[in-house]
């Protein structure tokens, strides 16, 4: 995948470059990325020397992501993120239809021993607290706006799975896929073709992020949805 960081880009000044990370590439570098793999820490880093993300998002995942420019920002941002003074709000689509309205969910997440998912775990687990607000019901599904206080790995994921409201096509935490069958009501399929899911991903977008630049001015930067996420909503929105 030939991907151009510039046409990333959503803000950049001194400081900061705030990209729409597009799904399907890794925010760090792999154990397993050749040296052709792409990760947007190389991508930053080949376009400003000192880059350095202030936060990661996982692989599948779309959406607004932080990078300093220099260490003074690096420290400034992630500071905030450690006072949990940023502000994130992530969009999934989930299974299930789910009126959520300020739903706090406050439980404590482990990972696993080979550290590739989490659980809930009340006695070793690390606090971890997510907000959950409906945007849109459709008929077999909901538009949640996620928005983590804490910032564990997969933990919108896994407090939505605790909802049983799993995010569409999440198989690591109970998430079915959505198919065009399921919501069309006068779908004919081919004869001799399978239907393909309408999105091939945990179906979870970093929809914006809020934070304080270094002269003290509030920061909020909004990443449109990318094509295979703005599909599935406009699928959902024509046969809800």
């Amino acid at each position: 995948m030939k991907l151009n960081f510039a046409d990333l880009i959503l803000y950049e000044d001194d400081d900061y470059i705030l990209i729409n990370k597009p799904p399907h590439v890794a925010s760090l570098d792999e154990r397993t990325t050749d040296k052709a793999g792409v990760s947007i820490l190389r991508l930053a880093k080949a376009y400003s020397d000192d880059a350095q993300l202030a936060h990661r998002l996982d692989k599948e995942t779309s959406g607004t992501l932080a990078i300093a420019k220099h260490p003074e920002a690096y420290r400034h941002l992630a500071m905030q993120f450690e006072h949990r003074e940023v502000a994130k709000r992530y969009h999934a689509i989930t299974n299930g239809v789910h009126n959520f309205e300020d739903i706090s969910v406050y439980l404590p997440i482990a990972p696993s021993r080979d550290g590739t998912h989490v659980k809930i775990d009340r006695e070793k687990g690390k606090v971890a607290e997510t907000i959950f607000n409906t945007l849109r019901a459709y008929r077999i599904n909901t538009l949640v706006e996620c928005m983590p206080i804490t910032g564990r790995m997969h933990q919108i994921r896994v407090h939505l799975m605790c909802l049983k409201a799993p995010i569409v096509q999440d198989t690591t935490y109970g998430g079915k896929p959505v198919f065009l069958s399921q919501i069309k009501r006068d779908f004919n399929l081919k004869q001799e073709t399978e239907e393909q899911p309408l999105i091939q991903r945990v179906a979870l977008h970093a929809h914006s992020l809020t934070f304080t630049k270094l002269n003290g001015d509030e920061l909020t930067v909004e990443s449109p949805y990318p094509k295979d996420f703005a599909a599935l909503v406009k699928q959902l929105e024509k046969n809800s």
